[in-house]
């Protein structure tokens, strides 16, 4: 049993906000009870205490929507490679990873990310996978290494028919495959969906397929109308926009994830509305790519279960939630929208994403509860309640001030220093997995400080 306690305590439940010398008792995976310091100390005294040292204490984050596979793309730069439109970004060089990403690279992938989750707070991601130099057994390395990190994590891999119908179809029984072994094994700790690429990478028959691989088992995880190829791809070939052939194959639902949605009509938010499907917004992303703004403002509006994620362009939830604010500010022209529908996002519709997939109840802290607790350490020098917690997080945090990691239960890092792993031999593997990685795309051998 754990408490962890004596700093400034917020819990996200509307009953019990804010506690200003506060902390939580940890029993087992649960929260047991939330309350002051001292009441907590007089009650429990032979609970093992871990100080928060005066920082704040709140619940861990959730990340709607990442890519393990581009971990390792730290500092790449491929030859050749200038992409002048967003097509080029796919192919040249994410494209050109996955390709020569092998099992190897892929577990390196996910203990990096993993490891940088538990520096940043993130303690629940939900992953679209791709490694089409090897896909058979991904998902189930990937969820070796969420076990060994302690990350609670929702699986997919990436359907495509971009390398043709054998990677296609080890695609499909990947995800098939993995939803088998969650239904099997029940772990609180991992979960199926299956993935797909963008729809002008996927064919009508592959659709077929997925669905039936699926069996309405799980919803699917799949990027939709990021890029105009997307919509142009669908008119074209299909007579229908990108929302409406979902629909037309049954892909729409209370459990699938669309990421991105920038160049959505009216017409198919109403969709995704009636279906009840989520949509999950990357904005740093979308910017990098030049690729336009996620409509968060109408989304919201029509009562859209609307996430963040990062595309796995940080694992920082506090970085993404800052420009989510100034990028829907800066493409209404209007410095007073945004506030409400970003800060819902990240801080209660990312745990409304997680209970669709996950048994504990997650982003707050509350009896009964999931233990995902982490520490910030963050002290203010203006006054600081639930009042306006959300504006010190958007002005004042980062998630490189994590110093203590808690997930299901399970002490992770400690005043910044991981629990149980061996960091150094860690990021000498991976090191070494991400010089085969660059060496494969560029034609020669990488030295440890980038040279080729």
């Amino acid at each position: 049993m754990y408490l962890l306690a004596n700093g400034r305590l917020i819990t996200r439940d509307p009953s019990n906000g804010y506690i200003k010398d506060g902390g939580v008792v940890i029993d087992g995976t649960k929260i047991k009870e939330v309350g002051s310091t001292a009441d907590l100390k007089a009650k429990y005294p032979n609970a093992e205490f871990i100080d928060a040292k005066g920082g704040v204490i709140m619940p861990a984050f959730i990340n709607a929507h990442t890519h393990i596979y581009s971990a390792l793309a730290r500092g790449l730069s491929i030859k050749s490679n200038n992409a002048d439109n967003f097509y080029d970004v796919l192919d040249k060089q994410w494209w050109a990873i996955d390709r020569k990403l092998y099992m190897g690279g892929t577990r390196a992938s996910a203990n990096a990310l993993y490891i940088d989750c538990i520096k940043q707070g993130v303690t629940t991601v939900f992953d679209h996978h791709a490694s089409y130099g090897e896909i058979p057994g991904t998902l189930h390395t990937i969820a070796e290494s969420a076990k060994k990190f302690g990350i609670r994590s929702c699986l997919c891999y990436e359907v495509s028919d971009r390398d043709g119908e054998e990677k296609c179809l080890q695609g499909i029984k990947e995800n098939a495959d993995f939803i088998t072994e969650c239904e099997k094994n029940k772990d609180p700790m991992l979960a199926a969906m299956f993935g797909g690429h963008a729809l002008f990478t996927i064919s009508d028959k592959t659709f077929e397929r997925m669905v039936e691989a699926n069996n309405g088992r799980t919803g699917y995880h799949i990027h939709v109308s990021e890029g105009w190829n997307d919509v142009y791809d669908s008119i074209q070939n299909y007579g229908r926009r990108p929302v409406e052939r979902l629909r037309d194959h049954g892909i729409l639902g209370e459990k699938t994830i669309l990421g991105h949605c920038i160049h959505v009509t009216d017409k198919e938010i109403d969709l995704i509305r009636e279906t009840g499907t989520m949509v999950v917004n990357n904005p740093e992303s979308n910017m990098g790519n030049a690729v336009g703004t996620c409509p968060v403002l109408p989304l919201y509006k029509n009562g859209i279960l609307l996430g963040l994620g990062t595309d796995a362009y940080t694992n920082d939830m506090l970085e993404s939630i800052k420009v989510a604010l100034i990028a829907q500010r800066q493409n209404a022209e209007l410095p007073n929208v945004g506030w409400c529908e970003v800060t819902d996002m990240l801080f209660k519709n990312n745990a409304k994403i997680g209970a669709k997939y996950f048994p504990d109840e997650l982003g707050v802290l509350k009896a009964g509860a999931a233990a995902d607790v982490i520490v910030m350490d963050y002290k203010p020098f203006t006054p600081f309640s639930d009042a306006n917690i959300d504006g010190h997080m958007i002005f004042g945090m980062t998630g490189r001030q994590c110093m203590t990691t808690i997930a299901n239960g399970k002490l992770l890092m400690k005043d910044r220093e991981l629990v149980g792993i061996d960091e150094e031999a860690e990021n000498a593997y991976i090191l070494e997995e991400s010089k085969k990685l660059w060496g494969d795309l560029n034609g020669c051998k990488y030295s440890a400080d980038g040279e080729c």
